[in-house]
């Protein structure tokens, strides 16, 4: 399936019209965001002070989630209302705080500020707002009356999943050369929570975040053993043979994820991801309780 969709190109004409249809977007997106950093340099904002106001941003919008993750929108600011605004206003604070994680690249490049503490601390700092993001949404599955035990539960692992995710790579990285595989990047995570917060529909997003990260997990920590083998055994590194999905039997070809950001495959499973979060109605049902009460 993956080399049916990649030869695309081959026949349908249009797939090069919508690479093209994108790297225009992108190129208009990049324009606008270093304009606005342009400003920013000018009235003296430095990177570190944008990487601060988004951690700052997220422990707002993790706030939010505790009080109404599981609500329904309502022009209301009551937390004992059956729907309020508190979703919506968390989704608001994580699209400022989004903001903030890509202009602080950008003021850094572009007013020659980039340092090594800026890097480390903005990497740190990333992991607070991971916890921020699950640590609220399961507090207000925790704090319901009876407490919600299965999408407490799922919180916690979609939680350890994003910390982990970042921490196999910082690891691995000490070992080997690189170790940027797997679909749920950075990116991909925070496009599914502003998504799911956006569409009122936190269940799909806790069951999403919970059992599909684990497979990124489980991908870097066997790419780096397969290349630590390979250093072992003397053999060159050779990229290809170790990352690119093509290379393998069936079952490895059709797994889409493992495709990388720009191919036909990526589109595809991103655009499955979305459609799950936009149109997925997960009933927040206590599957654990209920088995526990048997």
């Amino acid at each position: 399936m993956g080399e049916v969709l990649c030869a695309l190109p081959k026949c349908f004409p249009y797939r090069t019209f919508l690479a093209m249809i994108g790297k225009k977007i992108g190129k208009g997106f990049s324009i606008a965001r270093d304009f606005i950093a342009r400003g920013l340099v000018k009235i003296g904002i430095s990177p570190n002070i944008l990487t601060l106001t988004g951690m700052v941003l997220t422990l707002a919008a993790g706030l939010c989630l505790a009080i109404g993750a599981g609500k329904h929108f309502a022009w209301n600011l009551d937390p004992q209302s059956d729907s309020n605004a508190f979703l919506l206003l968390a989704a608001v604070l994580l699209t400022l705080s989004s903001a903030c994680d890509m202009l602080d690249g950008a003021v850094a490049r572009i007013g020659n500020k980039k340092s090594a503490f800026g890097a480390f601390l903005d990497s740190t700092l990333d992991r607070y707002s991971d916890f921020a993001i699950f640590a609220g949404i399961g507090i207000f599955y925790a704090t319901r009356t009876p407490a919600n035990i299965t999408f407490t539960l799922l919180s916690m692992i979609a939680m350890i999943n994003a910390m982990m995710i970042s921490y196999c790579r910082a690891r691995a990285e000490n070992i080997i050369e690189s170790c940027k595989v797997g679909y749920w990047q950075r990116g991909e995570r925070s496009t599914a929570i502003l998504v799911g917060t956006f569409a009122y529909n936190i269940p799909a997003l806790l069951l999403q975040q919970s059992l599909l990260t684990t497979f990124t997990v489980l991908r870097r920590i066997f790419y780096t053993r397969n290349v630590i083998r390979w250093i072992e055994n003397g053999k060159p590194i050779d990229k290809k043979a170790i990352t690119d999905p093509r290379e393998g039997n069936f079952w490895l070809k059709i797994r889409l994820w493992r495709w990388e950001r720009g191919t036909v495959p990526y589109d595809v499973i991103t655009t499955i991801n979305l459609l799950w979060l936009l149109l997925a109605r997960i009933p927040a049902t206590d599957l654990l309780r209920q088995w526990f009460l048997k």
